[in-house]
């Protein structure tokens, strides 16, 4: 029996498990046929044409999550942000894990997924935002939506500007490969600010694939900051749909940083309901190895005044691979749209290959849109001058590759996470940069 089968057949022992007269029944049992007409992806399909997801499927994964696996806090200390207060929706395996948490019913929720799928008093919420901007026809999107029951659900009142950082973070360990599928639902109210980050995890080298879907629900003039670290181990494979909304005048950001796993699959889509709506996606990848990174991403101008910025820095060593595909689509009603798409590229190696394809598909025809794109190496001049003045080789290769990222890295709003981030790119540079940002 292969996964796809495996999942279709579990679902009405997933549903009795959760259950089946959960108001989302119809949701999901649509949601499952879905799947089960359109299958994993292939490379058949253009938005898939560079990633495959063959290999991976052929491993025999436990989909579902077993009670509270033990996991002490010094095991996963080194995950957190360390010098800043924040609050913590930690899961293990997909399930919650309540001592390593720290959630909050006070003036906000930050709690769990399954609270607001079960309890009447969230029923209200659930029906006019779940499920409401995930892509209806993406098969991966589908099978989550079919299994969706715990991840994160944050609801940031009116008003509001949340004291602290936000994190999730989605650990996995144990001994026998583990599908596991959070389902993240954020509503920020008008006029309130809130900062998050999620992780995904491995603990062990036991192959593991995350099928992640968050909806983000941005109102009138609202702020949100998310950043999402992603430097897992090499049997760690990740499929991160995410889907954002905005209305009137918000401001909305995701910085993607990907620095390691196997194969991750990033899809990023976001779509302007509104006027003077600002939108920012921005990332960092830098990877070796076989490691694979696609970043898929679109930007949905629907109403005019907007802007839009995409700027992802990529850097490949060894035999790895890397492909972005953006798209900023402007509609016809959607005039003085300023919308802006950079991908820029380093290749250390002639075996690190890169599949790059910046789109702009415009109906209006007062616009100011722009995309681009550059694939390349370290400037061997820049090289030469920086060895001149004493700075060895190994470290002023590293120093260039610094400066590449740091127009992204200067971005990032939360100074622990900047400072955090710093140090992981300084590592997997392999050198000590002797300052910090």
């Amino acid at each position: 029996m292969d996964l796809k089968e495996k999942l279709v057949s579990s679902f009405l022992a997933f549903e009795q498990r959760v259950d089946t007269e959960n108001n989302l029944h119809a949701v999901r049992t649509e949601a499952l046929k879905v799947f089960e007409n359109k299958g994993f992806p292939t490379k058949k399909e253009e938005a898939w044409k560079y990633t495959s997801l063959n290999a991976v499927l052929n491993t025999d994964f436990g989909i579902f999550g077993k009670n509270e696996i033990a996991v002490e806090f010094k095991d996963v200390k080194k995950y957190f942000l360390n010098d800043v207060d924040t609050y913590k929706l930690v899961f293990i395996n997909g399930v919650f894990s309540s001592h390593l948490s720290s959630t909050t019913h006070d003036g906000l929720d930050v709690c769990l997924m399954s609270s607001a799928l079960t309890k009447p008093k969230y029923k209200m919420v659930i029906d006019m935002y779940f499920n409401q901007i995930a892509v209806k026809e993406d098969s991966l999107t589908n099978l989550n939506t079919a299994y969706a029951y715990e991840g994160a659900f944050i609801n940031i009142p009116k008003s509001t500007v949340v004291a602290k950082p936000i994190e999730i973070l989605y650990f996995t360990t144990g001994t026998a490969p583990v599908f596991v599928q959070p389902r993240n639902l954020i509503i920020v109210g008008e006029n309130a600010h809130v900062q998050i980050l999620e992780r995904h995890q491995s603990l062990t080298d036991v192959t593991v694939l995350t099928n992640a879907v968050t909806e983000i629900f941005t109102q009138k003039r609202a702020i949100v900051d998310y950043y999402k670290l992603q430097n897992d181990v090499q049997s760690a494979n990740l499929i991160d749909n995410t889907f954002v909304s905005q209305k009137q005048e918000s401001i909305a950001s995701v910085h993607t940083f990907s620095f390691g796993g196997n194969i991750t699959r990033n899809n990023l889509n976001f779509h302007q309901l509104g006027e003077r709506i600002d939108s920012t996606l921005k990332g960092i990848t830098l990877i070796g190895d076989k490691q694979h990174v696609d970043h898929y991403t679109l930007v949905n101008h629907a109403q005019p005044n907007c802007e839009s910025h995409q700027n992802y820095k990529g850097i490949y060593d060894d035999r790895s691979t890397g492909v972005f595909n953006g798209k900023i689509f402007v509609n016809q009603v959607a005039q003085k749209t300023d919308a802006f798409q950079q991908n820029n590229n380093i290749l250390l190696t002639d075996k690190a290959t890169l599949n790059t394809k910046p789109q702009l598909e415009i109906f209006a025809d007062d616009v100011k849109c722009s995309h681009g794109c550059t694939i390349g190496q370290l400037d061997e001049t820049a090289m030469f001058y920086m060895q001149q003045r004493g700075i060895p080789k190994k470290e002023a290769r590293a120093l260039l590759m610094y400066a590449f990222t740091d127009e992204v890295l200067a971005s990032v709003k939360i100074p622990d996470l900047k400072l955090k981030l710093s140090r992981v790119i300084s590592q997997k540079l392999g050198v000590n940069m002797g300052f910090e940002l």
